[in-house]
């Protein structure tokens, strides 16, 4: 079994905080969006993609408070391993250091569902000026200079 220390459960630890406070700003940018939609619902002005724009960001919010819970996840079973570690329960503290890489990789894998919505979201409010929907990475890369 590979031999770990204290301080092996303590390099997550800046990680994980970028990881929190990342996804903290992605849940306020969001909360600020809905507030803005709110706003422009309220005083008439719907959008045609509006539905829409409520689904793409309601299935968002999930994603995030999940990929917060899997954080949080991950953080506590670090220092719960810190402190096996110092009982010495070395048996126990592999499983629980092993949780807490599991808990941090469906974390990062939810956060990449969440920016591929984010992307969604966005041509979705460029589709009212132009049309993105037959478009992708590969026309866009080989787009031709003259079109």
């Amino acid at each position: 079994m590979i031999e770990i220390n204290i301080n092996t459960p303590a390099l997550l630890f800046p990680a994980i905080t970028l990881l929190m406070l990342a996804y903290t700003n992605r849940f306020l940018s969001l909360a600020s969006l809905v507030r803005k939609l709110h706003e422009e619902y309220n005083r008439g002005e719907k959008e045609k993609n509006i539905l829409n724009q409520i689904r793409n960001i309601r299935s968002r919010l999930n994603l995030i408070r999940y990929m917060q819970g899997f954080g949080v996840m991950s953080f506590l079973c670090c220092v719960l391993c810190m402190y096996v570690i110092y009982r010495n329960w070395m048996t126990m503290a592999h499983w629980i250091f092993a949780g807490s890489l599991l808990f941090l990789l469906l974390s990062i894998l939810l956060s990449l569902l969440e920016i591929n919505k984010s992307t969604r979201a966005i041509e979705l409010e460029l589709s009212d000026i132009e049309e993105l929907s037959k478009e992708n990475i590969f026309t866009d890369i080989f787009k031709n200079p003259e079109d």
